[in-house]
């Protein structure tokens, strides 16, 4: 997995890097400065825009990797492709945009008697649309060239800084108000797309000059009919991450949604890995599935590979947040009111943990002739979440959508799967992941094993004292977890890395 993994390992490391800064950011400084409702109304701006420019992309993102292999050739332009990645984006903005002030008022309705703030602010929704939309067609094209860890860093690093910059100037110096941040949110995402873009001029390995000379009637149909299918698709998929949000908003207000957006925040660390490693991957599938004939044997080989090292990053990383949960709301600033979401970090991490180890099926799907079928199960998906969101937030409140979001996720993939098995004949299961979840167990037995041992020691002990325990237990069921997996090969893609660890360091002894 040579490029595989150079660009997965730098597009982690920036990933985390980011999620460093967003730690910051999200637990010290808005929890600190901010109230629970500025913090919702911050997390439901972005998430309409991101729901906005999911929409106006109009499925790019997927049509680049899946119509790559017929445009691919020696030239910067790939014959016109990187050209029609702009295009097409801008022409589903400018529908969007005209459908969104259509249905303004249904907007206003939902959210005026919970949320007013929101309603204030929504136009700002736009322009971050913007930014975002053509953020995520400058990646698309980094990720055909197999080169997503710049993307990833400015993604996750940059505009994360800025963010950070718009809310110290807010809420610590109060240089600015309440309009001045979400300006600051605008131009930080305005200046992401512009660096994205200059990243890709720089590299001297794309061009954007128009070339129609493979735009055939058969080809035009073709991409058509596909984004047609992904637009309808990306209203549903586009609605997923935020349905609870907007739910809660609505029914609760933007103080709940806060502390929703919290929790949530802690739990998208599990599937943090699956960024970059799912980018690297993606485009090697796409050509092994449309070769001629299939070469099903090496997609499913990266389908299990994937999967595999997914759920076992991403258990690891849901154990060590949750053996340590009660001591971070302890810490955090405020934490007596966010502890109220304690057990939606539980639900959500777990939910995307299966996320994170399957959603690549959902691709391998949409690499081949019976790519439309998806839709059936992402409406499904968004069917079944709106009914539970509806019926559970009102009886368990924020609890309520964070079962909503795991119910309709597990629901949805055992049908995926199953479907992806039978038309596509790949499946994302192997003896591996069995010994990843036994891994996980000993962990979990381990952790509340040290736990008892202490708690019989020490009956009330000082915070200091409980943040050195936690860092000791931490390591030690970290590094007891890490033998595991290697004396027991896990994940022959975790050995060579430890492996080649190992050897540098004796290198440079």
């Amino acid at each position: 997995m040579g490029i595989i993994a150079r660009q997965t390992i730098k597009g982690t490391i920036a990933t985390y890097i980011g999620v460093a800064i967003g730690f910051v950011t999200t637990f010290f400084i808005l929890t600190k400065y901010l109230t629970a409702e500025e913090v919702g109304l911050t997390r439901v701006l972005v998430d309409a825009a991101t729901l906005f420019s999911s929409l106006a992309l109009l499925g790019t993102s997927s049509s680049t990797l899946r119509f790559y292999p017929h445009f691919k050739d020696d030239s910067r332009n790939q014959q016109g492709l990187y050209f029609w990645t702009l295009i097409i984006p801008f022409v589903g903005f400018l529908l969007f945009l005209i459908c969104f002030f259509a249905f303004k008022g249904l907007i206003v309705r939902a959210f005026q008697d919970n949320s007013p703030l929101f309603v204030n602010y929504v136009y700002y929704a736009l322009p971050i649309a913007f930014f975002m939309l053509y953020m995520s067609v400058f990646e698309a094209n980094a990720t055909i060239l197999e080169r997503v860890a710049v993307p990833r860093l400015i993604r996750e690093v940059f505009i994360r800084v800025g963010l950070l910059v718009g809310y110290l100037l807010f809420g610590l110096w109060h240089v600015i108000d309440l309009d001045g941040l979400v300006l600051v949110i605008c131009v930080t995402y305005g200046l992401g797309a512009l660096l994205n873009l200059c990243y890709l001029l720089f590299s001297q390995k794309i061009s954007f000059k128009p070339d129609f000379s493979k735009i055939t009637p058969e080809l035009r149909r073709d991409f058509l009919l596909y984004t047609l299918f992904l637009v309808t698709a990306a209203l549903v998929s586009s609605v997923m991450p935020t349905l609870s949000s907007f739910f809660i908003s609505a029914k609760m207000g933007l103080m709940f949604t806060g502390i929703y957006a919290i929790a949530n925040y802690i739990a998208t660390m599990v599937e943090i890995p699956s960024r970059s490693l799912n980018a690297i991957v993606q485009p090697r599938i796409a050509v092994a599935i449309r070769s001629t004939p299939p070469d099903l044997q090496t997609a499913t080989r990266l389908y299990q590979q994937v999967s595999l090292n997914q759920l076992l990053v991403g258990m690891v990383i849901l154990i060590l947040i949750w053996i340590n949960i009660d001591l971070f709301f302890d810490i955090l600033p405020n934490g007596e009111q966010y502890a109220a979401g304690k057990w939606v970090v539980l639900i959500l991490a777990t939910s995307k943990l299966i996320t994170s180890a399957f959603s690549i099926g959902g691709s391998a799907l949409s690499y081949t002739r019976w790519y439309y079928t998806g839709l059936f199960f992402t409406l499904i998906l968004m069917v079944s979440s709106i009914f539970l969101n509806n019926y559970l937030i009102p009886i368990c409140g924020i609890e309520g959508g964070a079962w909503a979001t795991l119910g309709s996720n597990v629901f949805y993939y055992i049908l995926l799967l199953l479907y992806v098995k039978w038309r596509v004949g790949t499946y994302p299961f192997s003896r591996g992941q069995l010994k990843v979840l036994a891994v996980g167990l000993l962990m979990v037995v381990l952790n509340y094993l040290l736990v008892f041992v202490v708690g019989k020691l020490i009956s009330e002990p000082s915070l200091a004292f409980r943040v050195g325990e936690a860092v000791v237990r931490t390591v030690i069921v970290s590094v007891v977890g890490l033998l595991v997996v290697y004396y027991w090969n896990v994940s022959a893609d975790v050995n060579e890395l430890i492996r080649k660890g190992m050897r540098k360091l004796k290198t440079e002894n």
